[in-house]
């Protein structure tokens, strides 16, 4: 009974040394700065495309839509929005000059969709040799945007004016200079 009584003596007492070890207890304390998220991952941004001056824009026949020639880069006109091909990727836009918003293939106008790029160059290449060769008497369609236009006809008319009153104004100094030398005050 002594040896009975030892056993469940052992067994009591280790019991909570094997319970306690299987346990688990954890205790955290920070100190210091939180850490800051990180922020989101860049937004590519559209390429960098600028016209000075509107470019000019043909239609060939075996395309449908405006092409945008005598420049560097692969742009279209579809219904008044602008599409750019550039570094394998299509962007769209509302001017020639961006900003540019990446465009799936899927989204593309059915016409611009229809042709390889390299195809769109082809005809592009031959409608604008036509339009080179035959200036004067070019029946295709073309189109130059216009807004920029109007903009640039604006700051013309009112450099223009602005050189008008300079003129005036000069002319009148130079009238009350005359007035005040051809007088004698004797």
């Amino acid at each position: 009974m002594r040896r009975l009584l030892t056993l469940c003596l052992i067994a009591a007492l280790t019991a909570p040394t094997v319970a306690a070890a299987e346990s688990k207890f954890n205790v955290n304390i920070n100190v210091g700065v939180p850490v800051a998220p990180l922020p989101p991952p860049p937004v590519p941004a559209g390429p960098k495309v600028f016209f000075s001056v509107p470019p000019l824009f043909l239609a060939p026949a075996s395309l449908g839509f405006y092409v945008g020639v005598d420049m560097p880069y692969d742009l279209v006109l579809v219904s008044g929005v602008y599409y750019l091909f550039q570094g394998n990727q299509w962007y769209r836009g509302a001017s020639y000059n961006g900003p540019w918003v990446v465009t799936r293939f899927e989204q593309l106008p059915p016409p611009v969709r229809r042709y390889k790029v390299e195809r769109i160059r082809v005809e592009r290449d031959r409608e604008f040799h036509a339009y080179r060769n035959e200036h004067e008497h070019y029946r295709g369609r073309h189109y130059r945007p216009v807004k920029e236009r109007k903009e640039q006809w604006k700051q013309e008319k009112r450099r223009e004016k602005e050189e008008w009153k300079r003129d005036r104004e000069e002319e009148r100094d130079e009238r009350h200079d005359r007035g005040h030398h051809g007088r004698r005050d004797d």
